[in-house]
């Protein structure tokens, strides 16, 4: 991992509860704001909310953890927690199908520690509002000035301004483009969370058996 990547993953670690600025209307955000609080006591972030009609009723739940990973068996963990929860809240009025899966490779970004963390990596943009006449953007990220993504567009014409600052909160989706940098950088991110995830587990256990093999104290009678 390069060191802005680095810096930009303990940041987002250390900021659990960052807010998302890009947020979902509608029904996804009613799911949103039921499922958040859930993810939040697990340890994981939500990333997007999704309900889809095709081929029957789809509720997306996409989530991760605050380094960007999230395994199989996260999903699976997850997908057990709020199952119950959504159950009780009840905020789809017909039958669903619960679906929670990884952000993936080609990510979307919703947080201000998204764009700095893949920061260099080539991004299309939707905004809300238009910038400087357009609503479509496509460039490199080049990192973030307060709650304003800075993009340094692909497509800019002869004499116009490459370098664009558009708001994070004004856009209705940001995602990176699949290119060979962002996969080596994303395989490499998930093997070094891996290795994080095997130590923290070998600690574990190490505490786990010196619990065990710690000599139990004889009780003190009273008056002896």
């Amino acid at each position: 991992m390069v060191p802005n990547e680095a810096k930009a993953a303990l940041a987002a670690t250390a900021q659990d509860d960052e807010p998302r600025l890009i947020v979902e209307p509608g029904l996804p955000a009613r799911v949103g704001v039921i499922v958040e609080p859930v993810l939040g006591q697990l340890g994981f972030r939500l990333v997007r909310v999704r309900v889809s009609g095709s081929e029957g009723c789809t509720v997306q739940v996409m989530a991760e953890r605050p380094d960007g990973s999230m395994t199989v068996e996260d999903c699976e963990e997850v997908s057990r927690a709020l199952s119950p929860v959504l159950d009780v809240a009840d905020p789809v009025d017909r039958a669903y199908r619960l679906e929670v899966s990884s952000p993936g490779i080609d990510r979307p970004l919703v947080r201000k520690s998204d764009f700095d963390r893949h920061a260099g990596h080539l991004v299309r943009i939707e905004m809300t509002m238009p910038v400087n006449g357009r609503k479509r953007f496509k460039g490199a990220l080049a990192g973030t000035e307060g709650h304003l993504a800075r993009l340094q567009r692909d497509e800019a014409a002869e004499g116009e301004d490459a370098l664009v600052l558009l708001p994070i909160e004004d856009m209705s989706e940001a995602k990176l483009m699949l290119t060979d940098d962002l996969v080596t950088v994303a395989l490499r991110r998930e093997k070094a969370a891996k290795r994080e995830r095997r130590a923290a587990k070998r600690e574990e256990r190490r505490e786990v058996r010196q619990s065990r093999q710690r000599p139990q104290r004889p009780a003190v009678k009273g008056g002896e």
